[in-house]
């Protein structure tokens, strides 16, 4: 059974001269995530929540490797992941809105370039691209330059192409942006479906809805911290999720009530 663990990662920013005349400030540095500590397990989806700028995106980027705490550590098995950086990376399959695809380039020519950059066989980049071009409609958009496709079709691409090494971590950052209702949707189900193929599944998102939808255990973070933590349900209890957010935000800003 594989399981992830976070322990007490810490990361912080240099701000720049500009940046600090801007806000008004001496402070050369930011903290954007501080002592943050989490489990996670196969077969559940785990929701990380909170406003722009709460520090829930470089948390994912902390975990999925591509930078490095300032302090804390990462295991995956019980191991820590800067052991076998490699093999953990292939293991994982992250996607971030900051993910820029080459415009010219087509999705079938991209999902097989990313394939075997992970090592896959013809093979298994053929079975993965057919099973994943048909579940998000992308099989009849495959050979169309990425420049030319829909905002809502080259998210899907995206999508597909971070799942292309079949990942057993998988870490989406805001994985609905940009779709409309149905894409999302069908975003959504699949996650469901990843779920019961007892994948690790780790979303952030500022979208309550989402939230209650998919996920197992939520985390809600502010200014870098996490607040609470928890079963979806035992969070929520008699309230909605949006309340429960918004009691601990105000609370955050210095009021007492909501």
């Amino acid at each position: 059974m594989n399981e992830l663990r976070v322990e007490n990662i810490t990361k912080s920013f240099k701000i720049s001269k500009k940046q600090q005349k801007n806000s008004k400030s001496n402070v050369d540095r930011i903290v954007a995530l501080q002592d943050f500590s989490a489990s996670f397990k196969e077969g559940e989806i785990y929701g990380l929540l909170g406003p722009n700028g709460a520090g829930k995106t470089t948390a994912l980027r902390i975990i999925a490797s591509l930078i490095k705490a300032d302090s804390g550590e990462i295991y995956f098995n019980d191991k820590n992941i800067y052991d076998e950086i490699y093999f953990y990376r292939k293991k994982v399959g992250f996607l971030t809105s900051e993910l820029k695809l080459d415009d010219f380039f087509t999705p079938d020519y991209t999902f097989t370039y990313m394939s075997r950059l992970y090592g896959l066989s013809e093979e298994e980049t053929k079975a993965n691209k057919e099973k994943l071009f048909n579940r998000f409609g992308i099989s009849a958009f495959k050979d169309v330059k990425i420049h030319d496709l829909s905002t809502g079709m080259k998210q899907k691409v995206s999508l597909a192409i971070s799942l292309c090494n079949n990942p057993d971590v998988i870490i989406f950052d805001e994985p609905t942006n940009g779709l409309d209702i149905v894409a999302s949707k069908d975003v959504e189900d699949y996650l469901l479906d990843l779920k019961k193929e007892n994948k690790i599944i780790i979303i952030s998102t500022h979208i309550f809805s989402i939230i209650e939808k998919l996920c197992d255990r939520v985390a809600i973070i502010l200014k870098g911290k996490k607040v609470l933590e928890g079963e979806l349900k035992e969070v929520t209890k008699d309230k909605s999720l949006d309340n429960v957010f918004f009691d601990l935000y105000y609370k955050e800003q210095g009021h007492e009530e909501y």
